[in-house]
């Protein structure tokens, strides 16, 4: 009896971890770059849909925070938001549990461009980083542009590269431990995600990631484009531009002791607006 009691549990166990992971949320990734009025209306209905709608958003990782803010909380309202609120924190203020309040009863919260490190420095590990995954996860949306969709991923691409090279010359090898990450928000587990992709030629440093942690995949989102990652792990593409995903999870890589990579089997997704994709499965959806 008791053993069947201890399986019993064992099992509710499962289920109920099963059940807390599972998000009702949304994450709207944008790559940076110009932000259609369209591609941002979709944001401002995904984010009514939850709570009360408002919209805060949080500029810290540009240089002039105090002229981001209120700049992008005006285009909001032009396109249609009836909320939105910009708060401009430091790191002390961010560790206080009474400021998590600010958060309360949002639909959606929005990261700036800039640095992104300035963002993980002022926000990670706190409880207002706490308080984000408790609004995806229960079906509000966290959307963010340029460095605030580098922050999304679990391993964050920093812009740096460990190589000395002169300006203009940056990332122009495919080679392992080369590329500078840090931890970002880990909002998004299955992939490491770079922005500005196509424009600014940014492939090199994430075939380098995907070649180095195969395990994720490598998306690439290029300027005025973003994806909507839904509940069920899929994506959709919005935009103008293109989305270039790598999965290296069957390739053969090869790191020599020169640090340079040879892989074979790499597979690559361009993807454009209306194309959709599988995270779990890592499938183009037909």
């Amino acid at each position: 009896m008791r053993k069947v009691s201890i399986i019993f549990f064992s099992l509710f166990l499962i289920i109920s971890l099963s059940a807390i992971s599972e998000t009702k949320g949304y994450l709207f990734i944008i790559g940076g770059g110009q932000r259609p009025e369209s591609m941002m209306k979709r944001f401002i209905e995904l984010t009514e849909k939850f709570n009360s709608g408002k919209i805060i958003i949080f500029p810290m990782a540009s240089g002039v925070p105090d002229e981001v803010g209120p700049e992008q909380a005006e285009q909001l309202k032009s396109f249609g938001a009836r909320e939105v609120e910009y708060h401009i924190l430091s790191r002390e203020q961010a560790l206080k549990k009474e400021n998590v309040r600010i958060l309360d009863n949002v639909g959606g919260v929005f990261f700036s461009g800039g640095v992104q490190s300035r963002l993980t420095d002022i926000l990670l590990d706190t409880p207002i980083h706490q308080k984000l995954f408790q609004i995806y996860e229960k079906g509000g949306v966290i959307g963010g542009t340029s460095a605030g969709a580098a922050v999304m991923s679990e391993i964050m691409i920093t812009g740096d590269e460990k190589r000395e090279v002169k300006e203009g010359h940056e990332f122009e090898t495919i080679q392992a431990s080369n590329i500078v990450i840090s931890p970002g928000f880990g909002l998004i587990k299955t992939a490491i995600i770079d922005q500005h992709f196509v424009r600014r030629k940014r492939h090199n440093r994430l075939i380098s990631l995907v070649a180095e942690h195969p395990e994720l995949l490598g998306i690439g989102i290029d300027e005025s484009t973003a994806i909507i990652v839904k509940p069920d792990e899929t994506f959709e593409v919005v935009g103008e531009r293109s989305i270039i995903v790598y999965d290296a999870s069957q390739a053969q890589i090869h790191i020599q002791p020169t640090q340079s990579i040879s892989g074979f089997n790499l597979v690559m997704h361009i993807l454009n607006a209306g194309d959709r994709f599988n995270l779990r499965t890592k499938k183009v959806i037909k």
